[in-house]
């Protein structure tokens, strides 16, 4: 036993892991991401992406149980506010207790992706309006 009175947990432990929205689970180890775990199943309830932390595609909330991080998580897929939320990434975290019930967060955009184009405001001639003058072909060629 550790000071902190925690016992660490054991590499063989399984737990079962549901994802609210299909209704899917799965059994995975607590030396496995909740992502790898799904994988090697040939699941598909949590979208996949890199698998490492780096593109937030695998962005869950934990609405029941415990997980415990594999490794960082960056801030640019998961806040502060929303780590407090129970929000995580399924490939940076292992579950930590017996069940694991999550939800896929809806947001797939990446947060450093260029915003959509303003719409371009275009004017088109009224009926009974002179059509616009027909261009003429340049006068050298390219």
């Amino acid at each position: 036993m550790s000071e902190s009175g925690l016992l660490p947990p054991a590499a063989s432990a399984r737990s079962s892991v549901c994802v609210t929205q299909t209704g899917e689970a799965y059994a995975c180890s607590s030396d496995e991401s909740l992502l790898r775990g799904m994988l090697r199943l040939g699941r598909k309830g949590i979208p996949v992406g890199c698998v490492n932390g780096g593109c937030g595609v695998c962005k869950v909330r934990i609405v029941e149980g415990g997980v415990r991080p594999l490794g960082p998580v960056s801030r640019a897929h998961v806040s502060v506010s929303e780590e407090a939320q129970g929000y995580t990434l399924a490939c940076r975290a292992a579950p930590a207790t017996a069940s694991v019930l999550l939800e896929v967060a809806a947001r797939l955009s990446k947060p450093f992706a260029k915003p959509p184009a303003a719409p371009v405001a275009r004017s088109f001639p009224h009926a009974g309006a002179a059509s616009a003058p027909a261009l003429s072909p340049p006068s050298q060629p390219y």
